[in-house]
């Protein structure tokens, strides 16, 4: 199935890129991606394969990401001083991610979505359907945590290749990227590095942008424990988390499930974090479940 060219809304002083799957009529079903990933991060099968199912898909770069708008008058943050406790170089937190990705269901004219979220995205999708219930027809929050330091805490390999210099060239930035995942990646299933060097090489040409990653890395950084919020959470929400993630401690899945009343929890065996192409149809079976049984009590 084809995407349709990639497009630009304004959302307040922004414009954030944005690309849809399947047919326009048919049930939203918002994708946000995660820290230092660009749209593309949501493969286009995985997306094709749920807009087969009847969804009309949307995927979008956040902001400082990809074609959307860079805050560049910012500057990067420092993030070494974040994690010491100042925060004076954080330009934005996860709150004001959240309000794009609302300011994006208006300009697309859409009063609410399924929302899915991976790792950050997974933390913005949470904290929309905290400040924004009535947008939101289900949440899916994968490979993600709630905020509590005591859960979901990187090892310290995943760290440091979290906070190893970027590259500037492109040759050296895909070679990170590859790096990264063999560190990161799904233990439990072949590390398909042909794809994750075109996936990267693609990042690389659309924007490479390391002060952009660094100030959301930043808005991590410095965002509040949900834990309490996701407990007022009443909308169908399934948490899905890889036992083998490196990245972000499966904890942090464990916690954002019983954090939220009535939460599923999947916990896929071998899967990292990030997508192996070997689990997308249990999590394309998942996210549409949750989607038809919402969409028939409506």
């Amino acid at each position: 199935m084809a995407t349709s060219d990639i497009q630009k809304a304004s959302v307040g002083d922004l414009e954030l890129a944005y690309e849809t799957f399947g047919d326009p009529s048919g049930t939203p079903v918002l994708l946000v991606m995660g820290l230092a990933t660009q749209m593309i991060g949501w493969p286009d099968e995985f997306c094709s394969g749920l807009a087969e199912r009847g969804h009309h898909v949307v995927r979008f770069d956040n902001r400082d990401i990809g074609l959307s708008t860079h805050l560049d008058d910012a500057g990067p943050a420092d993030v070494m001083s974040v994690l010491g406790g100042d925060r004076s170089t954080v330009a934005y937190g996860l709150p004001d991610l959240a309000e794009d990705t609302v300011g994006l269901l208006d300009a697309l004219g859409l009063d609410s979505a399924h929302v899915v979220g991976a790792s950050m995205g997974g933390m913005i999708a949470q904290l929309v359907a905290i400040a924004h219930p009535e947008r939101v027809r289900s949440l899916t929050s994968i490979m993600s945590t709630t905020g509590d330091p005591a859960v979901g805490a990187p090892a310290e390999a995943a760290l440091g290749v979290l906070l190893a210099a970027p590259a500037t060239e492109r040759e050296g930035a895909i070679q990170r990227v590859v790096d990264t995942y063999r560190v990161i990646g799904s233990p439990g299933f072949e590390f398909d590095e042909a794809a994750v060097r075109e996936r990267a090489g693609l990042a690389f040409d659309r924007a490479h942008d390391p002060a952009g990653v660094s100030r959301q890395l930043a808005a991590i950084l410095s965002t509040h424990d949900r834990t309490a919020d996701l407990g007022k959470v009443a909308v169908p929400t399934l948490v899905i988390h890889g036992e083998q993630d490196q990245l972000v401690d499966v904890t942090g899945g464990r916690a954002t499930a019983a954090a939220v009343p009535g939460a599923e929890l999947l916990v896929v065996d071998g899967m990292g974090h990030d997508f192996p192409r070997e689990v997308w149809p249990q999590i394309i079976d998942r996210i549409s479940a949750l989607v038809e049984r919402v969409e028939q009590s409506r």
